[in-house]
């Protein structure tokens, strides 16, 4: 192996360098001065996407054996995921400060957390797939009981944990199938027998690929396996709900392209009913049981287990076009996302967590601006135009009908309109409710522009689709 052979995964290996420097000089600053942990963990960020950026290859690269893949798509989903979790650094850091919990730790677990995402992005093996995704899964878990003297954390990251190991479980033990079938684990050569060799493609080979199904499912937190969902955004504090909501998704698009079009692409057939039913169901149970809900972290869980469904659908299509409607939407539901769990923790202060509905009521009267913003937010989660929300809910529709399924496309206008109603009623609540807390808004200013330019960029994009929407489908190409 020659340093040319490592060049690909010069950003992962810069970023756990990065990782250990934040590590050692967390542990000789006090907590008066740790803020400097913060500033490090930012500049790392900004070192790994500088890496990314010069690294990236003209063309489909392989490394390490073939267990690892350089493409357009690998850059672009993992700079997305540096920027959200950068986004989330920045978000909590005034969050943090006032309820007593600025320790090394978050950031560091972020950072770990970001790096697994990376693995998953550039996975080319199912062996890497599953390395990845464990070195993300045991830093959430970590992170949901962060606040160790928080029952309802504490709760939550049992549960996620159980859960979570049930559902590695499964994609481990499907993956045994694949690779005792095939005789490979590298998505390409998995590809190539399911191609060249008849014997392969039965009823062995179906079982195993059901069972790693149930592991991107558990990831995407879809139904029937989203019983985790709701219950670990409610738990655990609002900044590592906002990280759980936004860059794992990057993630686990990735190992569904990786693992249901590169590898198991000729069995679209076979997955794609499998797909389907997770599809339908999350859409209709995300969609209705969100309206019932009274917190708003749990009421956003729900919400995002029907926008599963809609990226869900884009990948049942088997089509490049859907391919590209399901990362246009993952890209645009993550910035979305992002900022309306910045609000919430905007919202919060010492002692006082802003994650009822009824925390709401009144922000116009106290923060015109910032309930400006949140409009923004709701506007495009419920798909509204011109909120980006909206193209990416059309091109996941367009795809699905351009497949030639016109029940499914109703069905997904269904959920939206379902959707909107529980979207504006935050709006409602924040316009046309009394205040019932006058609070004043404590954070940074540079934390205030953030989440200001998060919002713009949500109606900006969405003024100017065109762009993001050309790059997926070229980075798809």
């Amino acid at each position: 192996m020659t340093i040319q052979d490592l060049l690909p995964a010069i950003p992962e290996m810069a970023l756990v360098g990065l990782i250990c420097v934040v590590l050692v000089a967390d542990l000789f600053v006090d907590d008066e001065q740790r803020a400097v942990t913060f500033w490090l963990s930012i500049v790392a960020l900004v070192i790994t996407a500088a890496s990314i950026v010069v690294t990236g290859p003209d063309s489909r690269t392989l490394a390490f054996d073939g267990s690892y893949v350089s493409d357009a798509l690998s850059q672009v989903l993992k700079l997305a995921a540096v920027g959200v979790v950068a986004l989330g650094f920045l978000y909590a850091r005034d969050y943090l400060q006032q309820q007593k919990l600025f320790k090394g730790e978050y950031y560091l677990l972020g950072l770990f957390g970001l790096l697994g995402i990376m693995i998953m992005i550039s996975a080319n093996s199912l062996l890497t797939t599953y390395l990845g995704l464990e070195t993300l899964s045991l830093s959430l878990y970590a992170l949901v009981a962060f606040d160790r003297n928080n029952a309802a954390s504490a709760e939550s990251a049992m549960k996620y944990f159980v859960l979570g190991a049930i559902a590695s479980g499964a994609l481990l033990y499907g993956m045994s199938w694949i690779y005792g079938i095939t005789g490979s684990l590298q998505f390409h050569e998995i590809a190539e027998a399911i191609r060249t060799r008849p014997d392969v493609n039965g009823m062995p080979l179906w079982f195993g690929m059901a069972f790693m199904i149930v592991g991107i499912a558990f990831k995407f937190g879809a139904v029937p396996f989203h019983m985790w969902l709701p219950d670990v955004y409610q738990g655990a504090r609002s900044p590592v709900t906002l990280y759980i909501a936004s860059a794992p998704k990057l993630g686990a698009l990735a190992i569904a392209l990786r693992i249901l079009v590169d590898g198991l692409g000729d069995l679209h057939e076979v997955w794609q009913g499998m797909i389907m039913v997770l599809a339908v169901l999350s859409l209709i149970i995300g969609n209705v049981v969100a309206i019932a809900q009274s917190n708003i972290k749990r009421m956003l869980g729900y919400s995002a287990i029907g926008h599963v469904g809609f990226i869900l659908l884009a990948v049942f299509c088997g089509t490049g076009t859907g391919n590209a409607a399901a990362l246009f939407y993952t890209l645009t539901y993550v910035l979305i996302a992002a900022g309306a769990f910045g609000i919430v923790i905007l919202l919060s202060r010492h002692g006082f967590e802003a994650d009822n509905l009824s925390d709401f009521k009144g922000l116009n009267a106290r923060s015109p601006w910032f309930a400006f913003m949140m409009l923004f937010f709701m506007f495009g989660l419920a798909g509204i135009p011109p909120w980006v929300g909206f193209f990416a809910k059309l091109y996941a529709i367009n795809a699905v009908l351009e497949a030639g399924f016109p029940g499914l496309a109703v069905l997904m206008v269904l959920a939206a309109v379902v959707g909107a109603f529980y979207y504006l009623r935050v709006v409602w609540y924040m316009y046309f409710e009394a205040a019932e807390d006058r609070a004043i808004l404590q954070a940074k200013v540079d934390t205030k522009f953030i989440l200001s330019m998060n919002g713009l960029a949500v109606l900006g994009i969405g003024l100017m689709p065109g762009w993001l929407l050309s790059l997926c489908i070229s980075v798809l190409g």
